[in-house]
């Protein structure tokens, strides 16, 4: 108890053992705080790609900007299809059929593979011809091409950490792929300071040192970030086949495809991955609506966006906690617990991204100072930063809720949601107002969707009697 609290905590909660308001809100943030970290991690590592290439003039900075929300979509593909096994593993993990979350495991990550390499030949075949569908100019098209190439080259091994990961974590260890999501922040600015700069000299503390460099500008950053993918996700696997104690591979235990386990994960995964498809299409064509304002406009888009996203990403944190909570209380047959948890999970991300949302508001034209040493970009990036701080606490509402349906299986419905927010009210305001206010008339229509969102995410958590369904459902199938 005294060395893993949550282990300890959820140890009770699969064991039908009664937890007060306190330990349900212990249990909450101590799952969640090395969730938050991960989720952070892996923004810091935009941070950095975006702030080094952001040395290199506003054109380099476009270029990624332009295909940044192509590259969310191919990862929220990945993110998706991970999403319907690691929902099942909870699900077994809180049931106690560890040999059933094993068989999920396998299951998973052989058909994950094979995902990953469709996405690559799709990724591959169109990157050529994406900047220029995207709107870009001529002197921005051919960096932006080789970024996304290599983005979709590597997606088998981002599909493979995030799929590793994410099962962990499903298994109730929160902590791992925390530190080795850091970690992999500390390698991708090293693969970055060798592959974006050419060798140089730099003078620390009063004396001279050559660091080595290759000079690949835009195309190093993307080869950078795709090496420190690779060495984390090789210690993902690692840690998930071989060092978990519910779920490491055991003698005898065999891959055998079940159609239930596949089945029950399409269910899940098809509405998450139409969600991604359809918010990240949303950007693409968020990204349409900028590229004409010209590029500081598009350079301050991609900039400001990545900025927002630290203070977000707590939020997603609590999500990720709340997905593993609520899928093991599910498992476990604690429906007296579930929506209990739920509310607190998202009434927690709320006070936690308000707090963010006023930090960002403060502090938006340092934030931006990192990223691009352009006045102009920098300018403007700290106007659109201090509009959206004001939605964070509503945008966390959507995002934690989401995590605890996802948690139940439940994943139509937010789906739904999430379409009509960004395809009903975002656009169509955002095309209406960049005209008329430029690059702000885009992130006040931002501003004013995501609260919109985060209304109608409450009432689905509060006024629906049946989005813990799909989970009750699925715990009829367990073993006891």
């Amino acid at each position: 108890m005294k060395k893993d609290k949550s282990a300890y905590l959820l140890a009770g909660l699969r064991e039908g053992k009664k937890l007060t308001l306190r330990h349900q809100l212990e249990l909450i943030i101590q799952l969640s705080i090395p969730a938050i970290f991960a989720q952070i991690s892996s923004i810091v590592m935009e941070y950095i790609d975006a702030s080094m290439v952001g040395r290199l003039g506003a054109d380099a900075s476009a270029s990624i900007g332009l295909v940044a929300s192509s590259t969310w979509l191919m990862g929220g593909l990945t993110s998706a299809y991970n999403t319907g096994f690691s929902v099942q593993v909870a699900h077994r993990i809180g049931a106690g059929d560890d040999k059933g979350a094993r068989r999920i495991v396998r299951q998973g990550l052989v058909t994950a593979l094979f995902f990953s390499f469709v996405l690559l030949c799709i990724g591959v075949a169109i990157s050529r011809e994406l900047p220029v569908w995207l709107g870009g100019g001529r002197e921005i098209c051919h960096d932006a091409f080789h970024y996304f190439l290599i983005y979709s080259l590597a997606l088998p091994v981002m599909q493979m950490n995030l799929a590793a990961g994410a099962m962990l974590q499903s298994s109730g260890n929160m902590r791992l792929p925390s530190i080795l999501h850091v970690l992999m922040c500390f390698l991708d600015m090293l693969f970055n300071l060798v592959l974006i700069f050419p060798a140089r000299t730099v003078s620390l503390l009063g004396k001279t040192l050559f660091v080595p460099g290759v000079g690949l500008g835009v195309l190093g950053a993307a080869l950078g970030t795709a090496l420190a993918q690779l060495v984390i996700m090789i210690c993902m696997m690692y840690f998930l086949l071989f060092r978990s104690p519910a779920l490491h591979l055991r003698k005898g235990e065999r891959l055998r495809f079940h159609r239930k386990d596949i089945k029950k994960a399409i269910c899940i995964s098809v509405p998450v991955g139409v969600e991604q498809f359809i918010m990240s299409g949303a950007q693409i064509m968020s990204t349409r609506i900028v590229a004409p304002l010209g590029m500081i406009s598009i350079a301050a888009n991609s900039f400001s966006i990545t900025a927002e996203s630290l203070c977000y990403m707590p939020g997603y944190g609590i999500g990720s906690a709340s997905t593993t909570l609520i899928g093991q209380s599910i498992g476990a047959g604690r429906h007296d617990l579930t929506k209990r948890l739920g509310w607190i999970a998202t009434g927690f991300g709320m006070a936690v991204m308000a707090v963010s949302g006023a930090c960002m508001y403060l502090i938006a034209p340092w934030m931006i100072s990192v990223l691009s040493p352009d006045m102009a970009i920098r300018q403007l990036g700290t106007a659109v930063l201090r509009i959206e701080a004001f939605a964070e606490p509503m945008y966390a509402a959507s995002i934690v809720a989401s995590g605890v349906f996802r948690g139940a299986g439940d994943t139509l419905i937010p789906s739904c949601l999430n379409f009509c927010s960004m395809w009903l009210i975002r656009l169509p305001l955002a095309a209406f107002l960049a005209p008329r206010f430029g690059l702000k008339g885009v992130w006040i229509a931002m501003c004013i969707e995501l609260c919109v969102r985060g209304i109608l995410f409450l009432l689905r958590l509060g006024i629906s009697k049946n989005w813990d369904k799909a989970g009750r459902k699925h715990r009829g199938k367990l073993p006891a």
